[in-house]
């Protein structure tokens, strides 16, 4: 995987994981800056998942035809290695939410 874009929605295999966080292989969010993600070897992402409450800290969106949440108060930094494949990007509405 080359190009890994901001705010580009991918596929990432979580697992393994450690108590409460988000496990599985589900879509995320690239939250770090092209800059960094042009240069280093990780990548920081918010999880993204269709069984969540209204918390404050979690961005309601439509993705792919399924309603979700991007789980801000969970961002990671994992190794390129993690991402499957890229399933899309975010409207500019969702991204200013994020923001």
């Amino acid at each position: 995987m080359n190009k890994i874009e901001q705010y580009s929605v991918y596929l990432l295999n979580l697992d393994p994981t450690i108590g409460h966080e988000i496990k599985k292989t589900r879509p995320c969010v690239v939250i770090s800056p092209n800059e960094m993600n042009k240069y280093l070897k990780t990548i920081i992402f918010a999880p993204m998942t269709t069984k969540s409450h209204d918390y404050p800290t979690r961005v309601k969106l439509r993705f792919a035809g399924k309603t979700g949440w991007i789980v801000i108060d969970q961002i990671r930094t994992v190794d390129r290695q993690r991402f499957i494949k890229k399933l899309g990007i975010l409207d500019a509405k969702t991204i200013n939410e994020i923001k």
